[in-house]
């Protein structure tokens, strides 16, 4: 729009552009305006779902407290402190945005881009280049509040949760862009429009109740829970392993439901014994004879004394003897084969040896997981599989053949049918030409690639692709009713793999008119 000489049409095309900028501009302010807005009531919104989520926290907290003192007391003690410190700055900041938008009219409490005068804010908490009263405490609360949580978390407090306290609640000043030192203050808030300015206050209250959550969770390790009634417990038998072998001691323990070191049982009877002596740190110690092959069971009460009461806790379980192992156990999935150019699955293992102690290696043999194996074939003729593992210090190994089978032919297929198919010529014209491996052992999808016809009387056309082109259209066209028309030389290849075919059958199709 510059430079030479310009005609009063050029001018006033250039004037009216920049009229459209300038209210284009003013169109943009607004909807940033708007955005604040939508922002703060969102906060304000999860503001609320975080307030009754932080209620529960601290009621649960102070059950807990009320029935085991000296584990929650002290705790329950800090979670007070914190919640009396958030309580007061949340409440003070709620004052200072109502004193933000005390002449905001009510129909333009939603109207967000009314909202964009930085006057009230700028009154409120700026005098010149230094602070008013108000905005001096504004800063001096969230400097308070940041010290105070480090004050009643003291030095057990966790490196996270300090480090969100610093970076939520910093009123360090700002860096501008010539590296010079901005007061936090007049960096967030002045000049601001009256929208962002309560937003940003918004967001500090939301801070606030995040920061809250966090430490409560942290406070008693997120298991926050009001009812711990010993009769709500259930014992359970952990045993080291389920299955053992004659001879061997039985290893494990009997613990409750929810494990605690601080609950002593008063008397344990185990498996018989009305007297059993080993337990320690609220676990009941198993440790005895397997005995001989076969399963057996583990079971008697564990009691505990609960305001005065006896509280019997019942536990019973089983586990399996078995006898040792002298080879591995190799089983195909399939069959006693494995197919060149297919994932074969495999299950391999060897009694009494978990899957992650059992070696086994061979061409094209993978782990997937466990006792779970993947092979893929790379030569021909048969494959060895070795299997090895240690038992009680002493080393197991086994050897497998398989052999190794190419995929066997497939059948052409129209309609998912094979061998010969009776249809009119105008349904063979737009037949899909297909391939399908019929009880084969693996479900596989087949795509084919080009294939040939041949109409009697006629020369064998070649086609490529799935469908017939022109010229075999035209072929049939000329068959005659009852004409074995034959699809033959069908190339084929196994749909994920760059395996083909070897051999695909022929499809017959009678013609019918």
């Amino acid at each position: 729009m510059a430079g030479g000489k310009q005609s009063p049409r050029q001018k006033m095309i250039n004037l009216m552009y920049l009229v459209f900028l300038a209210m284009l501009a003013m169109q943009m302010d607004k909807k940033v305006l708007s955005s604040f807005g939508f922002m703060k009531e969102k906060i304000e919104d999860a503001n609320i779902v975080a307030t009754a989520n932080n209620t529960a926290s601290l009621q649960g907290l102070a059950t807990k407290a009320s029935e085991q003192p000296e584990k929650f007391g002290e705790l329950n003690d800090k979670a007070k402190q914190i919640s009396e410190a958030s309580t007061a700055l949340y409440d003070y900041l709620a004052g200072l945005k109502d004193k933000m938008t005390a002449d905001v009219s009510e129909e333009d409490k939603t109207n967000y881009e009314s909202q964009k005068s930085p006057d009230k804010v700028d009154e409120l908490l700026f005098a010149g280049d230094k602070f008013t009263p108000e905005g001096d405490k504004f800063v001096a609360e969230i400097n308070n509040y940041s010290a105070k949580l480090k004050e009643v978390l003291g030095d057990k407090a966790s490196a996270e949760i300090l480090k969100n306290i610093d970076k939520r609640f910093n009123t360090n000043p700002d860096k501008s862009a010539e590296g010079q030192d901005i007061p936090w203050l007049k960096s967030r808030y002045e000049g601001m429009p009256l929208i962002t300015s309560v937003a940003n206050v918004s967001q500090i209250q939301g801070d606030i109740k995040t920061t809250e959550s966090e430490i409560y969770s942290a406070l008693v390790g997120g298991q926050l829970e009001s009812d711990v009634s010993l009769k709500n417990y259930t014992g359970i038998v952990a045993l080291d392993k389920n299955a053992f072998y004659p001879g061997e001691k039985v290893t494990g323990s009997v613990i409750l439901g929810r494990y605690d070191a601080t609950l002593k049982p008063t008397k344990v009877e185990f498996n018989g014994n009305k007297d059993y002596k080993n337990f320690k740190d609220g676990r009941v110690v198993v440790d005895m004879a397997a005995g001989g092959v076969g399963d057996k069971t583990i079971k008697g009460t564990i009691f505990f004394t609960e305001n005065g009461e006896e509280v019997p806790v019942p536990f019973e379980s089983s586990y399996s003897v078995i006898p040792k192992p002298n080879d591995a156990v190799i089983s195909a999935d399939k069959m006693n084969v494995v197919y060149k150019g297919l994932s074969n699955p495999l299950t391999i293992s060897i009694p009494g040896i978990p899957g992650n102690k059992v070696t086994a290696s061979a061409p094209g043999l993978r782990r997937v997981k466990g006792n779970s194996y993947v092979m893929r074939p790379t030569g021909s003729g048969e494959v060895t599989i070795r299997v090895s593992g240690t038992l009680d210090g002493k080393k197991i190994t086994s050897n497998k053949k398989f052999r190794i089978k190419d995929i066997p032919p497939a059948v052409g297929m129209v309609r998912g049918r094979y061998g010969t198919v009776k249809m009119p010529k105008s349904s063979l014209q737009k037949v899909t030409v297909a391939a399908g491996l019929p009880d084969f052992l693996f479900d596989l999808k087949l795509n084919v690639s080009s294939f040939k016809i041949k109409v009697p009387g006629q020369v064998a056309i070649p086609v490529t692709g799935t469908r017939l082109n022109a010229r075999a259209k035209q072929a049939v066209a000329r068959a005659r009713r009852n004409d074995q028309v034959v699809i033959f030389d069908i190339k084929a290849s196994v749909s994920g793999s760059n395996y083909k075919i070897k051999e695909v059958l022929p499809v017959s199709i009678q013609v019918s008119n």
